[in-house]
């Protein structure tokens, strides 16, 4: 048994920002890979809205605004794996069945990574976004529910918002559910297993594929 993302879905909201949204129940990655090489100032809205704020589902491949961690028997691991490695090929160009399951198994294994001590429920968000040299950041963040009778902030509503940051993007406001911000960052994801690293923009931290070999940064802001 493991862990991995499942997107959530608390309003209708994702079917109007987003080109296409995923299903509730998806299986889900971050799917930073689905931007390379593009300009997120020349994207058009909705795609743009996915680039900063999506996590790829992995039966509609669409994308999600939230995601909560969830248990996953190796057969549904190995079906989530499988069916990514199927993405990469019809949609990315991945030469064969090993570098699409070899690239699909280093994203699988980073979302593992981010549900890892993490109760089943814990909502995780991200923010995309590009660094001084242009390469893409992924940044998480985990929400983690409060103790049963903790004190709620008054102020909190049943279902989430649109809120601007300090850095100006768009994020889901999971204070207002009731909990703490547990932020986590990556380096680029890198590229599809067609294209090489390297090829005129930053290189991912660790070398190619979907994983980028970046370390989590850990830290907390209520």
């Amino acid at each position: 048994m493991t862990r991995l993302p499942r997107t959530l879905r608390l309003d209708g909201s994702d079917a109007v920002v987003f080109e296409r949204a995923a299903a509730p129940g998806e299986w889900a990655v971050p799917g930073g890979f689905a931007f390379w090489e593009e300009d997120p100032a020349a994207m058009p809205g909705r795609r743009r809205q996915a680039f900063r704020a999506g996590f790829l589902g992995l039966g509609s491949f669409g994308w999600a605004t939230l995601v909560e961690v969830a248990e996953a028997t190796a057969a549904q691991r190995e079906d989530a794996l499988a069916a990514l490695a199927g993405h990469l090929r019809a949609a990315h160009g991945a030469p064969d069945e090993a570098a699409a399951r070899a690239a699909a198994g280093e994203e699988i294994g980073f979302a593992e990574s981010l549900c890892a001590g993490h109760a089943p429920g814990t909502v995780i968000a991200l923010a995309r976004d590009l660094d001084a040299a242009g390469a893409v950041r992924e940044r998480f963040r985990t929400l983690h529910r409060r103790a049963e009778g903790a004190q709620r902030d008054p102020r909190a509503l049943p279902v989430f918002a649109l809120v601007e940051s300090d850095e100006g993007e768009d994020l889901p406001d999971l204070v207002a559910l009731g909990g703490q911000f547990h932020p986590h960052t990556r380096p680029h994801p890198g590229p599809p297993p067609q294209a090489g690293a390297g090829e005129g923009k930053p290189s991912p931290a660790g070398g190619g594929g979907l994983g980028g070999g970046g370390a989590h940064d850990t830290g907390s802001a209520s």
